[in-house]
């Protein structure tokens, strides 16, 4: 995998702090980064959960018993309407909210 160099400045005791648990800086900085950026993506799936997209509500309500039932591969197309809904994105820490068309 590439790798790139990058240049952090930590505070004196926190080097030293680290020094003292690991003798590879750059291993114990990249398992601490990979550990938060893993923790962020929990936290955003969560959000996600809890502040879910309305129209997914939606589908949810409906139930998926119905999408079971739907045997006839000549109607799949009538399954959605694409021009019904609404552009969303992704916002860390918000959840999906409406895109700015």
């Amino acid at each position: 995998m590439p790798k790139a160099r990058i240049t952090v400045t930590l505070p004196d005791n926190l080097v030293t702090d680290i020094d003292r648990r690991e003798r590879n800086r750059s291993r114990f900085i990249l398992e601490a980064v990979e550990h938060e950026l893993e923790n962020r993506r929990r936290q955003e799936l969560l959000t996600s959960i809890e502040h879910p997209h309305p129209q997914s509500e939606e589908v949810a309500e409906v139930g998926m018993s119905e999408w079971g039932d739907w045997e006839d591969a000549e109607h799949e197309d009538d399954l959605l309407d694409r021009e019904a809904g609404s552009s969303v994105r992704w916002t860390p820490g918000l959840g999906w909210v409406e895109a700015d068309e």
